[in-house]
């Protein structure tokens, strides 16, 4: 490219720099991402900012992604173009931004990570040795029981559990949305187990339904660190997080029931879309019932 698309680019970093006061990490990623696009310009033999087109743009961000730069990256890279081209506009140097409208390629959505019915029976018949070990155990039966997220794990208050009826209360889940979900026999029993100890151990006026070895409420956090140490205290070694225990939930419960509706409302998604993840773990398994089902399924073509 000529001489003056380096004075523009030099003059949007100074703005990026001096009035709108960028972090140097940020001006760096700026100044590295409109250089990439520079570098592709003189590979097109373009040599004003003002002769890329739309076109130009689109093949320049399918080139990076055929490089292997992630999604997110582009999209980043597509948000500091933009900016550049708003630059320009404002000072009257161009016409039109031809990074307006175009978009990144989209992201693979990543499957979530389930234990097997087997796994989870081996980590919840693992035994608790402890005071402690049986209030995490009954956390664990709930995560997986119920399919709770971690926050709301944390969140719940003993009047929020109602063991007679097996059933328990999110007052706050995701968005703000509560529901009723109901609790398995194993989970009853746990925390059955856990409420004498939790009475002696939390503070006055402590609500929490899980509390600390100092009577206050268990944090996130809190709870995540003692999966981990459950796991190496039970001698488990597969790396389990929270969050497996509730996707795992939704992978049994859905591979049982194929109700795809009544998993959207216990995980508490807005959209069901979200909830379709789980049909991916589970297509072996559909395809296998679709098989054994359908009337039409066996017949071999002559």
């Amino acid at each position: 490219m000529d001489e003056s698309a380096g004075r523009i680019l030099t003059d949007f970093l100074s703005e990026l720099k001096f009035e709108k006061r960028v972090s140097p990490h940020t001006l760096s990623n700026y100044r590295r991402d409109i250089e990439l696009l520079a570098r592709f310009c003189r590979d097109k033999a373009i040599l004003h900012w003002r002769d890329v087109q739309q076109s130009h743009i689109r093949s320049h961000i399918a080139q990076r992604h055929r490089q292997g730069i992630g999604s997110k990256s582009l999209q980043r890279e597509l948000s500091a173009i933009r900016s550049f081209y708003r630059f320009q506009l404002k000072k009257g140097w161009i016409d039109n931004n031809p990074a307006q409208h175009v978009k990144a390629p989209k992201q693979a959505r990543k499957l979530p990570k389930t234990l097997d019915v087997d796994q989870m029976v081996g980590l919840l018949d693992a035994g608790a040795d402890s005071i402690l070990e049986l209030r995490d155990l009954a956390m664990f039966e709930l995560f997986y029981s119920s399919g709770l997220r971690l926050g709301e794990l944390a969140a719940l208050n003993l009047d929020d559990l109602d063991l007679p009826d097996r059933a328990l209360l999110v007052r706050e889940g995701k968005g703000g949305k509560s529901r009723v979900l109901p609790v398995g026999s194993q989970a009853v029993k746990a925390v059955g187990q856990w409420l004498p100890h939790r009475q002696a151990m939390a503070l006055k006026d402590v609500p929490a339904l899980f509390v600390s070895a100092r009577g206050t409420r268990l944090s996130p956090r809190s709870i995540q660190l003692r999966l981990v140490r459950w796991c190496r205290q039970k001698e488990i070694t597969a790396r389990i997080h929270p969050h497996m225990l509730r996707h795992s939930f939704a992978s049994h419960l859905l591979e049982s029931s194929q109700d795809l509706r009544a998993v959207q409302e216990l995980l508490g998604h807005s959209s069901i879309s979200t909830t379709q993840i789980y049909t991916h773990l589970d297509f072996q398994h559909l395809a296998e019932i679709y098989d054994k089902a359908h009337p039409r399924a066996k017949i071999k073509p002559k």
